[in-house]
């Protein structure tokens, strides 16, 4: 037996009647806190390339795709063998220059990733468009500094006229000069000066990220 389909037992043995009580217990919604501790305590590895505890950590995260997928199987939905293979699928179907026809030019990542948008722009399951949306439906608990980071790609893939929402010039001036240590110390000043005048950096940030979608939405509909 391979150590994925052991683990997939595991899990099953501990949410069957006679097993864990607390595993038992969980559902979707209160396995949520369970991902997002399991995550930060992953991108901590990463941070510190600490590669045991990576390894470990790693594990937790993939305990917690079990979970989720055998509370899914439970109630008919989908199983672990099923999210496998949507992925699976997906990337594939998304990698046409290592599984298509070999007369793809893709040889670098900027056309790999150009490639990549263009598949997944014209996939059905694709509900931006359905919608008519410029930009994507980005998860509501994602950090605010994450979540303009994304709405600035949106706006750069689609080369989207923002108007005078945003200084263009200021943020390609501003980006020659940025260095990882000059952006955490400028951030960290921020955060601290936030915390002086009473305001919340991540609402602020937030309020202003989707200031702009609204706006650059309202203006290509009218």
């Amino acid at each position: 037996m391979s150590a994925i389909d052991a683990l997939c037992e595991t899990v099953s043995a501990l949410r069957a009647p006679g097993g864990c009580a607390w595993d038992i217990e969980q559902t979707h919604q209160s396995l949520a806190v369970c991902l997002i501790d399991e995550c930060c305590e992953l991108l901590e590895t990463l941070d510190t390339l600490d590669m045991d505890h990576m390894r470990e950590e790693l594990g937790d995260v993939l305990i917690q795709v079990l979970m989720h997928a055998q509370i899914a199987s439970e109630n008919g939905i989908f199983d672990f063998d099923t999210v496998c293979k949507e992925v699976n699928d997906k990337l594939i179907r998304r990698h046409p220059h290592v599984f298509g026809p070999d007369d793809l030019n893709l040889k670098d990542s900027t056309s790999v990733l150009k490639k990549w948008d263009e598949i997944k722009a014209g996939e059905k399951n694709n509900r931006n468009q359905k919608e008519g949306k410029l930009f994507k439906n980005l998860p509501p608990m994602l950090p605010a500094l994450l979540r303009a980071r994304d709405v600035y790609k949106q706006i750069q893939k689609q080369d989207l006229d923002v108007g005078t929402e945003i200084d263009q010039v200021n943020i390609e001036s501003t980006s020659e000069e940025l260095t990882e240590a000059a952006v955490g110390k400028a951030l960290f000043e921020i955060a601290a000066a936030c915390r002086v005048a009473g305001i919340d950096p991540e609402s602020a940030l937030r309020r202003y990220s989707n200031q702009i979608v609204d706006s650059i939405e309202d203006s290509h509909r009218d």
